[in-house]
């Protein structure tokens, strides 16, 4: 099969040609049709994710249809549209019995201690736990930002911050968490604030309802000004020391920050305003993936016309331009939204009836 892999941390990622691979038990191999790129997939391309091993093959958002499945698999079988979170997981722990799976302690990752989905086929472990049915008229561009991007956005906004009709909130950065939060946060009945450098993403932001706040120093200032006195609630979709510093200083008292944003390298242990938050009784938040159990429910808005994930898709682009992206990404490049390979579907071999 093709696939983009890197044989060195920061090195040039390149179109090799990989064995395909074979399902493990209780798993199944994917046949990708679209695959994200993701920040996370530049921070492990960077050598800021020790799970990583080289060579490497990245990816870790996708769509596409069931290949194989092994013997064990009982809830999928070849043919089926499907995705998946991001976060495999076990699916007999206690996190994942409670339907939390996010934090699983024995879950994997593909594109991080799994081979990835920037590849015409991919592994999924624990498939009856972790694949997911995609509705047949959903486009694969657009599905593949469920396992990462738009579902992460929907726990965040949903079941961490426990957003209202109503209530305020931000978001400091619009890229394709960014926006993915602003358009649920919208159809949530909330009044929202996009803060983004770029000019394109805020304008991105407004197209969905959003305010617009271009970041920098008075950006805090602002919000608690078009707020009256703070959000509700704040999410940094970037993840930065400044811009998680930034979030909090947008709240109100008894406000919400919900971190979405990977902090890692130079920024994984940031210096944050405790004193604020301990004199304003303020909540800080991780948010980490989309548990399986919530999928119904986003299916369900999207299926309903309350949300559209396609709206959150910037570029689209072949696999052969991943390693252009990747890098992109990292420069802070490109434009707003995501950026998604749709990938052609690897040829399908068909038994000769006249050898029978």
């Amino acid at each position: 099969m093709r696939a983009i892999s890197y044989a060195a941390f920061g090195g040039t990622p390149e179109l090799v040609e990989l064995p395909d691979p074979i399902a493990p038990p209780r798993g199944a191999v994917i046949r990708v049709h679209a695959t994200g790129v993701c920040r996370s997939d530049w921070h492990a391309w960077q050598g800021h994710d020790d799970s990583v091993t080289l060579p490497h093959v990245p990816g870790h958002e996708f769509a596409g249809v069931v290949e194989q499945v092994s013997p064990e698999v009982t809830r999928f079988a070849p043919g089926d549209r499907v995705t998946a979170p991001f976060i495999l997981a076990c699916g007999r722990c206690a996190q994942c019995r409670a339907g939390a799976g996010q934090v699983c302690p024995q879950q994997r990752q593909p594109g991080f201690d799994l081979p990835g989905s920037y590849a015409e086929r991919v592994v999924v472990t624990e498939a009856d736990h972790n694949l997911v049915a995609l509705p047949a008229g959903m486009d694969m561009v657009a599905a593949a930002g469920l396992g990462c991007r738009f579902g992460t956005a929907y726990h965040a906004v949903h079941a961490q911050a426990r957003l209202r009709a109503g209530e305020s909130l931000v978001v400091l950065g619009c890229g394709g968490v960014g926006l993915s939060v602003v358009q649920i946060a919208v159809a949530a009945g909330a009044e929202v604030i996009a803060v983004d450098v770029s000019a394109a993403a805020l304008g991105a932001a407004r197209e969905l309802g959003a305010s617009i706040v271009p970041a920098g120093p008075e950006a805090p200032s602002r919000v608690r000004a078009l707020t009256d006195g703070g959000a509700h609630v704040s999410v940094d979709a970037l993840g930065s020391a400044a811009t998680a510093a930034a979030a909090i200083s947008c709240l109100r008292p008894r406000g919400r920050h919900v971190q979405v944003g990977l902090l890692l390298g130079a920024d994984a242990d940031p210096p944050l305003p405790m004193g604020r938050v301990i004199g304003q009784e303020l909540q800080i938040l991780g948010s980490h993936g989309l548990p399986v159990a919530e999928y119904a429910a986003m299916l369900a808005d999207i299926a309903a016309g309350r949300l559209d994930p396609q709206r959150a898709v910037g570029a689209v682009i072949g696999l052969e331009d991943l390693p252009e992206a990747l890098a992109e990404m990292g420069a802070g490049a490109g434009g707003a939204g995501m950026t998604v390979a749709r990938l052609a579907p690897a040829p399908r071999t068909v038994p000769d009836s006249s050898r029978a």
